[in-house]
């Protein structure tokens, strides 16, 4: 598993992790963690985030996969403790400045509560 708990100083996500930023925090685990987004975009806007800094989704290799795997494994289970898995989510995550990433921290956007039909976030 990737290199866990490794924190990048000036990386606001990684500030959230370490405690010195405060969040609404949903779930944690050794692997990741997930807040509410400040700014929702949804009824139910989560963010979770790999407990590694991991840039962007470009950055993801062999020696970090099985963590991003983890992250994956966790958001149906932070989807049943918001209520949402039963009516459907969306997962989003973007990738660089063209895609609407702003925080240099892979991190991946669980949104419901609302039919999205075709509505882009």
């Amino acid at each position: 598993m990737a290199d866990v708990m490794s924190f990048k100083d000036d990386c606001l996500f990684c500030k959230i992790m370490r405690g010195d930023i405060p969040s609404d925090k949903v779930y944690a685990d050794s692997f990741c963690y997930a807040f509410r987004d400040i700014n929702p975009q949804a009824p139910t806007h989560v963010l979770i985030v790999p407990r590694a800094h991991i840039p962007s989704m470009n950055e993801v290799r062999w020696d970090n996969d099985d963590l991003v795997a983890h992250v994956f494994s966790a958001i149906p289970k932070i989807a049943r403790q918001e209520g949402v898995d039963e009516r459907g989510y969306r997962v989003v995550c973007n990738c660089g400045a063209d895609a609407g990433q702003t925080v240099q921290h892979l991190h991946f956007h669980l949104l419901a509560g609302t039919d999205m039909g075709e509505k882009l976030i």
